[in-house]
């Protein structure tokens, strides 16, 4: 039997060095292709607001000017400093060069990946059969009524809607404008 060392893998844990500076120290970068829309924003700033802040913002430390440049995290870094106001921000620093920071950038960004509609459909069935209304799916999800609707229609109609209440408008509309034929 033949044995096979394996190798050691080490990793650096900038995480484990969170700390607090003052939130003035802090700049964004000039290179950061992404961008978020309002209504992400908006659940950016929903998330901080229900959970914490969860994650440091990633930084690199510019010695020269005395600032921390933000590699990763300049959406929580604006909810942070515009809506929260918040003096000092937790960060990491990683120590990496113009051009890894802005693969860095990009990594961070691109490594979050997208949602599935059908396992956020099940998640939707699941939080309506937990007793969530509607209107609370998309307050806690930060989604529109018609996303939650759709992805309600992802899962099959009958169960998804067992139980929504419907309007009764088109009884009404047909009373208010054609009176006659609805006694017919």
């Amino acid at each position: 039997m033949k044995m096979v060392k394996k190798k050691k893998t080490t990793i650096e844990m900038p995480v484990l060095n969170t700390r607090l500076v003052a939130a003035t120290k802090v700049i964004a970068n000039d290179y950061n292709p992404n961008k978020v829309a309002p209504p992400e924003f908006d659940l950016l700033v929903l998330s901080i607001k229900e959970d914490g802040m969860t994650q440091p913002i990633v930084t690199y430390y510019d010695e020269t000017n005395d600032v921390y440049i933000v590699v990763d995290g300049f959406h929580r870094y604006r909810a942070c400093t515009e809506v929260f106001h918040l003096e000092e921000l937790p960060i990491v620093t990683i120590n990496q060069s113009l051009s890894n920071r802005m693969a860095s950038t990009v990594r961070h960004n691109r490594a979050r990946g997208t949602h599935q509609i059908q396992s956020m459909a099940d998640l939707v069935l699941k939080l309506s059969r937990n007793g969530w209304k509607d209107i609370e799916i998309c307050k806690h999800l930060g989604m529109e009524m018609e996303e939650v609707i759709k992805l309600k229609q992802a899962t099959g109609l009958r169960e998804a809607f067992s139980s929504h209440e419907f309007s009764r408008s088109w009884e009404e509309f047909e009373a208010r404008y054609y009176p006659g034929e609805a006694n017919e």
